[in-house]
């Protein structure tokens, strides 16, 4: 099949989604556009700030695409594009936008709480005490592996032979290793995210308190984002991935603890320009290569690309479904949506745009991934299957760690080569930057989110009793990136990632039964919520059982075999829960909620 059709189909099938069941969604979660927002009501200038809708989908999209939608479909190409393909469309579009649109909706009427909140009016304290504990859990996993994937993309170094460039350029930095040259294509990366960060506050400043228009901001932004990558080029910075977990460490320590538009929303606001023109170059390579007649050199499904497939990542059901989690549907997304931009969003009118837009945005990202890395890893010349298994999942014993992060700058550089004729080295580096530009986004966003969480805990546990110290955000903030760091120096990125996802797809399971009971106690339509928690709950727990069974079991991985067993505790009491509260019709009594505005 000619790799344009990927793009072209996509494209058509998210935006009639949009365009008319995104309606249909808003219908049945009861859309009121003359109610006031939570960010208008609670305005505090730290986590309460009405927000403009450019900067706020700019904010949203890069912190619940992260490297979700770049690694998960990179991951999952060894099964082949025709399964993966269909996950992410059909699942973007009646789940994952189902469950982003309504978690952000749900909780802007409930005036801002998060997804624990709403529960506790139809589960009570146990049911809050389980999500928060779940999703605490949840994102701890979460942060390791983006912080894990940070550090990859910053210190990738691939062959200059692969790369198709001579040993003598000075277009990019090289060292030898083993005999082979090797370039550093993560220096780059790595001089912009510090640029980035450092210019993020005047951007703040210049936005929230000289009111700095739109258009401008846009200018000024994409300026910083081109320069930090032209200043990458010229002083290329080398630094360990174990220095950078440190470093990173301690960045989303400050910046998960001070005010959002310090530092949170304008580094979003800036790098969302690279993520921008990157999913841009995708749609236009993909679409230029097609016209060239660039096709996939393997069929959409075949019986060795499942062979393939269950060999390296696992049985096709219920792995790939955990494996590609962003991309499809990710729980993650509520936290995001009711711990930020709902304290964000200005006006009702915008949450639909940039929640329910912004899932099948990520879905169409997704996509192009997906078409990108396996064309490029089974299509063209020097590189091959054989070689994209060694990258990305190499085998046990040999040493070798995982690298989807460098495999999709390669699918990158191969492609734009073939298609636009820009170098392969030019093209890698800005798949770097893509991935880099996600991943830091939803780091500080998520232990910001974690901060919140176990601010929530502590208070339900302790109430009025709680001792001082945990009051504090610096407290907080500390323990939730002590967590992070532990989880990700001790585990392999490919073993973090598995639980994660089925993680992360459960938390989204138990957001959409919280919101059907949410819409019931309403008497409002539910079924669109329903259906997709009963296959999630499935297959995440089926997931989880898979990976104990299977991965942490026989390699005697303790620490993820404790994760594994925790999350699935959680779970058998979350369903139990919640099929008590469905048949008591809890949610229907009066005092089991308090209504909102």
């Amino acid at each position: 099949m000619n790799i344009a059709w990927v793009a072209l189909v996509s494209v058509v099938l998210l935006a009639l989604a949009y365009r008319f069941y995104g309606r249909l969604v808003g219908h049945w979660l009861g859309e009121d556009r003359s109610c006031p927002t939570p960010s208008v009501l609670f305005k505090d200038g730290r986590d309460f700030v009405p927000t403009r809708p450019s900067v706020l989908f700019a904010h949203h999209f890069s912190a619940i695409a992260g490297a979700g939608p770049i690694l998960g479909p990179t991951l999952a190409a060894c099964y082949g594009y025709g399964p993966v393909w269909a996950w992410v469309i059909v699942g973007g579009i009646l789940f994952g936008a189902v469950h982003d649109y309504s978690a952000l909706s749900v909780s802007m009427r409930e005036n801002g709480r998060s997804m624990a909140e709403v529960a506790r009016q139809t589960l009570g304290k146990p049911g809050f005490l389980l999500i928060v504990l779940f999703t605490i859990i949840m994102l701890v996993l979460v942060n390791a592996a983006f912080l894990q994937a940070t550090a990859m993309s910053l210190t990738s170094e691939y062959s200059v032979e692969v790369l198709g460039i001579p040993k003598d350029q000075t277009l990019l930095a090289t060292r030898e290793v083993g005999g082979v040259v090797k370039a550093r294509i993560g220096g780059i990366a790595s001089t912009s995210v510090i640029i980035v960060t450092l210019l993020a506050p005047f951007v703040g400043f210049l936005l929230y308190r000289k009111n700095l228009p739109t258009v401008p901001a846009y200018v000024l932004t994409a300026a910083i984002a081109a320069g930090s990558i032209v200043a990458g080029f010229c002083l290329p910075l080398s630094i360990s991935a174990d220095w950078w977990m440190v470093i990173l460490t301690i960045y989303v320590f400050i910046a998960s603890a001070i005010p959002v538009w310090v530092i949170l929303q304008p580094r979003d606001f800036i790098n969302v320009q690279i993520l921008y023109a990157g999913v841009a170059l995708l749609v236009v390579g993909i679409l230029a290569a097609g016209l060239l007649g660039e096709h996939f050199a393997r069929p959409a499904v075949s019986v060795e690309q499942l062979q393939q497939g269950n060999e390296a990542a696992g049985c096709l059901w219920p792995m790939l479904f955990v494996t590609v989690a962003c991309g499809a549907i990710s729980g993650f997304h509520s936290l995001v949506a009711g711990g930020t931009t709902a304290k964000q969003c200005w006006m009702v009118r915008h949450a639909r745009p940039t929640a329910f837009g912004g899932m099948l945005l990520e879905s169409l990202l997704a996509a192009l991934v997906l078409a990108t890395v396996v064309w490029a890893w089974t299509s063209t010349p020097n590189l091959g299957f054989d070689k994209y298994r060694d990258l990305v999942w190499p085998a046990a014993g040999t040493g070798a760690k995982s690298n989807p992060v460098l495999a999709f700058a390669i699918a990158c550089g191969m492609l734009f080569r073939t298609s636009l004729g820009i170098p392969v080295a030019l093209g890698s580096v800005f798949g770097i930057l893509m991935v880099e530009g996600f991943v830091v986004t939803t780091l500080d966003t998520a232990v910001r989110l974690n901060r919140y969480l176990l601010e929530e805990l502590w208070l339900t546990v302790f109430g009025v009793g709680m001792p001082g110290f945990m009051k504090r955000i610096w407290f907080n903030s500390l323990l939730a990136v002590v967590l992070m760091f532990v989880m990700c120096y001790f585990n392999a990125f490919e073993k973090i990632w598995h639980v994660f996802g089925a993680g992360n797809q459960l938390l989204a399971a138990m957001v959409l039964l919280v919101i059907s009971m949410w819409l019931l106690r309403r008497k409002r339509q539910a079924w669109f919520a329903i259906i997709p928690a009963a296959f999630m709950t499935l297959t995440t727990v089926g997931a989880l059982v898979w990976l104990f069974l299977n991965e942490y079991l026989p390699a005697g991985n303790y620490t993820l075999m404790v994760a594994d067993v925790v999350l699935v505790i959680m779970a058998a009491a979350m369903i139990a829960m919640t099929l008590h509260a469905f048949a008591t019709k809890r949610y229907a009594r009066p005092e089991a909620v308090k209504e909102s505005t």
